[in-house]
């Protein structure tokens, strides 16, 4: 969209970890963890770590590429990675990642639930990450 450029016409730096949410908020979609349910029952994932690191500058109209990626699961935090390619994944604009820990409502840190962590863990092995496009 225009409104995520600059002056310049190149992306607004900042844009880029909203995508890192849309990435992420999808890939949980896809493999059944909704953040919808989990405040239903009482957890959060906040983010604590951000990381990103800009490679090449995305410009207006071009058509971007998320990928995601689980690239840890502890019982209490786990870490995404993000590339945002073009639409054909050959030029990366973009690489980072987030880190979030499981909260309470009262922003206890506290386990993973069970059944979140069994699904996590699935799609996340550790040589490589289940990497999902959006």
């Amino acid at each position: 969209m225009y409104a995520d450029t600059d002056a310049m016409g190149i992306v607004y730096h900042t844009n880029y970890i909203k995508w890192f949410e849309i990435g992420r908020s999808e890939f949980l979609r896809e493999i059944g963890v909704l953040y919808s349910r989990m405040e239903e029952e009482g957890f959060n994932l906040p983010l604590t770590e951000v990381y990103c690191q800009y490679l090449l500058p995305a410009v207006y109209d071009q058509i971007l590429r998320i990928e995601t990626e689980i690239a840890y699961v502890n019982r209490a935090s786990l870490r995404f990675n993000y590339r945002i390619l073009d639409e054909q994944g050959e030029k990366a604009f973009v690489e980072g990642y987030t880190i979030h820990a499981c909260t309470t409502r009262e922003k206890k840190i506290v386990r993973l639930p069970k059944h979140i962590l069994e699904i996590l863990r699935v799609h996340a092995p550790p040589e490589e990450g289940a990497r999902r496009n959006s």
